[in-house]
């Protein structure tokens, strides 16, 4: 960003130069432009009407040498360098600064061997002290030198003016970098909605298994405390000791029906109306008196272990 900032300043500065001035004397500009030590980016320059102008006259090299230094690379200059203008040493210096920034635009790793090849140096030393001394310190680039990997980690680049067509190019690739970021923003969605559910489920599965747990855990509260007091209360009313109430009654019972056939057999030869019916009531009325007995037996046992229980 303070590179940028700084080659606007510069840019603004030779951009009304060059508006203000025509043929032979923008030659001398243009030299001046591509040998700032803090100016990377030339099409403004390239789009002024008088600069455009030298195209077809005897200065049309240098438009040429301006085109190279926004677009192109040291090793395209070599290819080239019998059809352009002799360059000076802090010419040399800039286009392969350049060079560099075209490097770091494909790849983030770069080797020696690819650099010393492009920059057309010739030993490890002295590319080290290129990337160290016109590069990073000039703020161009920033990165890491791995002497022992022999390569060059670039962590930020400044950019270089766009080639012709390279704009479509990018627009494309923002285009599907938005469908991208799109589509993971609807997987995101989809994957917090689902995390919800499952949150909700699982809350409802433990509020279950909390209620579950504390009815497990009062019954066997009621039972450790109150265990042995209702099972008292059943043997009385239906184990064995019940069982030897009912057989005394049944006892009784057999011989008061056995009573009441011999009077019913006496009354029916005096000839009297058959007392079927009321002795049928009278014998039912006793069964009733007997299970009321046994229901207040009952109760007053229950009522002793109840209140036994809950004074515990």
């Amino acid at each position: 960003m303070e590179i940028e900032q700084k080659q606007a300043q510069v840019i603004e500065h030779f951009v009304k130069q060059a508006s203000s001035l025509q043929g032979s004397s923008l030659v001398g500009l243009i030299v001046q432009v591509t040998s700032h030590s803090s100016l990377f980016a030339f099409s403004e320059i390239l789009a002024v009407p008088s600069v455009l102008e030298l195209q077809g006259t005897d200065y049309a090299v240098y438009i040429d040498l301006l085109r190279l230094f926004a677009h192109g690379t040291w090793s395209d200059y070599k290819s080239n360098a019998s059809l352009l203008p002799p360059l000076t040493p802090d010419q040399i210096t800039k286009l392969k600064q350049l060079t560099v920034l075209s490097l770091a635009e494909i790849n983030k790793v770069l080797s020696y061997d690819q650099l010393l090849e492009q920059l057309d140096l010739s030993n490890v030393r002295e590319l080290e002290d290129f990337l160290i001394n016109e590069c990073m310190y000039a703020g161009i680039v920033k990165g890491k030198l791995d002497h022992l990997r022999r390569s060059f980690e670039v962590q930020f680049a400044a950019g270089r003016d766009l080639r012709p067509g390279q704009l479509g190019n990018i627009i494309q690739t923002l285009d599907d970098w938005l469908n991208t970021t799109d589509n993971v923003l609807l997987t995101i969605e989809e994957k917090i909605k689902w995390a919800d559910k499952k949150c909700a489920l699982n809350t409802i599965h433990q509020k279950q298994k909390a209620v579950k747990d504390k009815v497990e855990e009062v019954k066997k509260s009621l039972f450790n405390r109150g265990g042995r007091d209702f099972q008292a209360l059943d043997d009385v009313l239906f184990g064995e000791t019940a069982g030897l109430m009912d057989y005394e009654e049944d006892r009784t019972r057999t011989k008061r029906l056995a009573y009441t056939e011999k009077v019913a057999n006496i009354l029916r030869s005096a000839g009297r109306v058959d007392p079927f019916d009321s002795l049928f009531q009278l014998n039912h009325g006793e069964e009733i008196k007997r299970f009321r007995v046994l229901l207040l037996k009952g109760g007053a046992i229950a009522r002793k272990l109840a209140h036994r229980h809950f004074e515990a």
